[in-house]
């Protein structure tokens, strides 16, 4: 397992929690920032191949340098083919897509997500990007996972809009509706870990992070949320992980300075 690492931030724990997920062989789709980066150390430790699909359409990427944006053109240097949008999102809608990583403004008990508006649609207090690929990623990758900032004004009870499914109203809801992929996996936040029941699809606390507490993630969170059978602290990362994860953003674009 490696020597554990005792100088870290929350930031890099959620991104080696993140990295976890992803699977030697997978097919992943991934943009730019946190996510990026976990997909990158899981490539440079447990997944070295792991296959790499943008949504601005380069397939098969291993860039030399951080990428800044889904359009950089450091995603095309090495990459297998360099397509268009509507390559990697054929990739998705044929079911192809392994894994997808997701963020949003909102997030409620089902892992349905909001990345359109804050307050009323017509008349919102912020307008926000939409949904871009999200929805696609959600709806048809066979797993996602979900990274979120932890505030009770972000884990709501009820979305101000709902723009990307997770179990919708949970139980079948969402089979039964049709949608090829199987839903959220799990939710990274900055304060813990979270999955999804199997029969009810509600979120609960699977684990809470090093110098964080339940009743924190309770206080902020916008419904009383579940603590999961067994809850403990999340696994700490490596020395080696957190190595990696500082080389791959050395001038902590997107990794927070400590």
């Amino acid at each position: 397992m490696g020597q554990k690492a005792t100088d870290y931030t929350l930031q890099e724990l959620m991104l080696v929690e993140m990295s976890r997920e992803v699977k030697n062989g997978d097919l992943v789709i991934i943009g730019t920032g946190v996510p990026l980066l976990g997909v990158f150390l899981a490539q440079k430790t447990h997944a070295p191949e792991v296959f790499a699909v943008t949504e601005a359409g380069p397939i098969g990427v291993s860039p030399e340098r951080l990428p800044f944006s889904v359009a950089d053109p450091s995603f095309t240097m090495g990459a297998l083919m360099v397509g268009g949008l509507l390559d990697s999102l054929g990739l998705i809608h044929a079911g192809r897509v392994d894994l997808g990583f997701l963020g949003g403004a909102q997030i409620d008990r089902f892992g349905n997500l909001n990345t359109t508006c804050i307050g009323d649609y017509h008349r919102p207090i912020s307008r926000l990007p939409g949904s871009g690929g999200g929805n696609d990623i959600a709806s048809c990758c066979k797993r996602t996972v979900i990274s979120m900032v932890h505030r009770k004004d972000k884990f709501v009870e009820r979305l101000d809009y709902l723009t990307t499914p997770g179990f919708l109203g949970g139980g079948d809801e969402r089979s039964k509706l049709g949608f090829p992929g199987s839903g959220p996996l799990k939710v990274v936040s900055n304060l813990g870990v979270f999955r999804f029941d199997e029969n009810t699809k509600e979120m609960y606390i699977a684990s809470y992070h090093p110098w964080v507490s339940i009743e924190q993630i309770k206080e902020n969170t916008g419904w009383d949320i579940k603590v999961g059978e067994g809850v403990m602290e999340t696994e700490p990362p490596t020395a080696e992980q957190i190595n990696l994860l500082r080389q791959l953003d050395p001038n902590g674009v997107f990794l927070q300075k400590k």
